[in-house]
């Protein structure tokens, strides 16, 4: 019994022995890790803001009505292109009773004074070719009677006003919504049949078409406050719609806000610009759009990507591991410029020709799918 037992220790133990010589062995086998390395290289670097927004229409108006009442006619549709004075829309007056009604008593009322003044002035006409009253009698019974004939018309052209919103026979209908400018109608909001406001001091009124000058159009956007003191007004840049992703539109910048809004607490800073839009483009009001600025640009500065960059915890100073012997690296502090994201520029620490450490090493798939890129 004891010597089994013996035999089975003195197997563990071999067993052991033999574990602990192979961990040993192939910890010190293990090859020692490469780095792959990159040199620094001369490159032109262009720093751009991007601001978000939207085009719209330079002149845009909307039509509302001069008077109360339900669309009659609407004689347009969405889309349509109109000339300044197109007829657009009319409106059915629906008078108000009290008004028609006082408007009628007051016609009644001056039709009494007019014919009484009329009557005294033909008696004073024929007394005064006969000589018995003066001349200057005659003349203000004449002025009185011209007076009345004047507050009777005024009272018939505000009853016919209120009743059918424009005097029969005038040359200009308050009920006519014509166009004021040249252009496209966006919207028309209303239905024929519904019922409008007239605009006044105390009320928008009712929007009956909004058109718009679809040949002048503008970017309105927002920049972040770390951009816009770099931005000035006549500066030329690239606008991009989201609908026609293939094409670039110049544009000049117009407007930078003096004053910032806070929004998601960032301070955005609202810009505008002129976009040259050809003819052969279709271009709707309220696209998307992207604004693409170059802040500044450098040419021909020697740079490294900006990924093989390193900071020191302490300082936060950017630093890079130059290759220096086989496989060993030394730290070099280095001084940057110009970064557009993705390369920086070097002005002092490296210089052509240096092999630069890949800090971030990539795994072996990773390798591998840069040589099939290679």
């Amino acid at each position: 019994m004891n010597k089994t037992v013996k035999i089975i220790l003195v197997l563990v133990a071999i067993l052991a022995l033999a574990f602990v010589l192979k961990y040993f062995k192939d910890s010190n086998s293990k090859s020692i890790e490469d780095f792959k390395v990159e040199e620094p290289f001369y490159t032109s670097i262009n720093t751009k803001a991007v601001a978000t927004g939207k085009l719209n229409p330079e002149e845009e108006i909307e039509l509302k009505p001069q008077i109360s009442g339900i669309v009659d006619k609407i004689l347009v549709e969405e889309g349509d292109i109109v000339k300044k004075g197109d007829l657009i829309a009319k409106i059915r007056v629906v008078p108000n009773e009290q008004s028609l009604v006082s408007a009628r008593s007051r016609i009644s009322s001056t039709k009494l004074s007019y014919d009484n003044a009329k009557t005294l002035y033909d008696r004073n006409k024929s007394l005064f070719d006969k000589g018995v009253i003066s001349q200057q009698d005659f003349e203000n019974s004449e002025l009185t009677f011209n007076q009345a004939k004047e507050s009777l018309g005024q009272a018939q052209n505000d009853y016919q006003i209120i009743k059918r919103g424009s005097i029969s026979g005038g040359s200009s209908a308050n009920t006519n919504i014509v166009a004021q400018i040249p252009g496209t109608i966006l919207e028309i909001p209303v239905r024929e049949g519904d019922q409008v406001i007239e605009s006044n001091n105390f009320n928008a009124g009712t929007t009956i078409a909004t058109i718009a000058d679809m040949s002048l159009m503008i970017f309105e956007g927002k920049v972040d406050e770390a951009e816009v003191g770099k931005l000035k007004e006549g500066k030329e840049i690239k606008v991009i719609l989201g609908a026609i992703k293939d094409k670039e539109f110049p544009a000049k910048l117009t407007f930078v806000a003096p004053k910032g809004i806070e929004e998601n607490g960032a301070v955005q800073f609202t810009i505008k610009a002129d976009v040259k839009i050809d003819s052969i483009t279709n271009i709707r009001a309220g696209y998307s759009a992207n604004a693409e600025i170059d802040i500044e640009s450098k040419d021909s500065v020697l740079a490294i990507r900006e990924a093989l960059l390193q900071y020191n915890r302490i300082t936060e100073k950017p630093f890079v591991e130059i290759a220096n012997g086989d496989n060993k690296f030394k730290k070099e502090n280095v001084t940057t410029g110009l970064s557009d994201g993705i390369n920086i520029e070097i002005t002092e620490g490296v210089k052509l020709g240096d092999k630069i450490k890949v800090w971030n090493k990539a795994s072996k798939d990773n390798e591998d799918e840069e040589e099939e890129n290679d």
